[in-house]
């Protein structure tokens, strides 16, 4: 019998963004991946992106247990089929600019964001670990506020008001569905971090994963958490993702910071 068969089945959205790679690379092995490209296709994975334009449906991708899958997020039909036959979604896809103009933020990140919740509801999946961001309570850091989930919400710009949509439609998907929803309120994600606040606001590629799987594997119908690695400067909590998720960051921001900061 092939030991995969008992692997849970997981969409990740964007996956040709920079989380939507590092999350393949670092949850190949732990999971059956389904990756959903719209435009940008990394070079060995255009053939079966191909086959999947052609037929619709998710294509096997060669030498993984994984499969391509290609369509727009703001299309319910293409999501919905997306979707089929998984147990989870990693929702990574958005437009990723904070000043991004209002019309990119609709179609992308809040008509996207509809889509994959209604496609992933349509299709019978219970679990969903959305790409929320620290923009969505961005004003707290501003006026040097230090920040916890449950602080009424601060958006910065129309990318954070997105993600803001993004959380509350999850709880209504929880609350009317029954679903189970984790937002992760992402910080500065970089190989390393760039700059004085990324010292505080830095998350590593592998607490990125680790923070995703344990939102899949978590019973925790709803809840939101700050995605930051455990930096000692840290100003947004991350308290309940240690509690609630069972999260042990494996990276400091401080490990770098004589390099970054002798170049101020």
């Amino acid at each position: 019998m092939d030991g995969r068969q008992g692997q849970k089945r997981v969409l990740i959205t964007g996956a040709a963004g920079r989380i939507g790679k590092a999350l393949a690379e670092h949850l190949e092995g732990r999971y059956r991946l389904r990756l959903l490209y719209h435009r940008s296709v990394p070079q060995g994975h255009q053939a079966a992106a191909e086959r999947s334009r052609q037929s619709g449906a998710p294509a096997p991708l060669e030498g993984t247990p994984h499969e391509v899958v290609t369509g727009s997020v703001s299309d319910l039909a293409a999501m919905e089929r997306a979707c089929a036959g998984l147990d989870a979604v990693a929702h990574m896809a958005a437009d990723p600019r904070v000043q991004a103009p209002w019309e990119d933020i609709l179609e992308a990140n809040i008509v996207g964001t509809y889509a994959v919740y209604e496609g992933a509801h349509r299709a019978g999946v219970r679990k969903i670990v959305f790409a929320s961001s620290n923009h969505a309570t961005g004003y707290y850091e501003r006026e040097g506020v230090y920040t916890t989930p449950d602080m009424p919400v601060r958006p910065d710009s129309y990318y954070g008001v997105s993600k803001c949509f993004g959380e509350a439609l999850g709880r209504y998907y929880v609350d009317a569905f029954g679903m189970s929803v984790i937002c992760l309120r992402i910080g500065s994600f970089q190989p390393r971090p760039r700059g004085e606040r990324q010292l505080a606001t830095w998350i590593s590629h592998r607490d990125t994963a680790q923070l995703v799987w344990r939102g899949i594997e978590s019973d925790v119908p709803f809840g939101i958490f700050y995605g930051i690695s455990g930096n000692t400067r840290a100003y947004w909590d991350i308290a309940n993702a240690r509690t609630m998720l069972g999260y042990a960051p494996e990276d400091d921001a401080e490990t770098f910071a004589a390099e970054v900061l002798s170049g101020r």
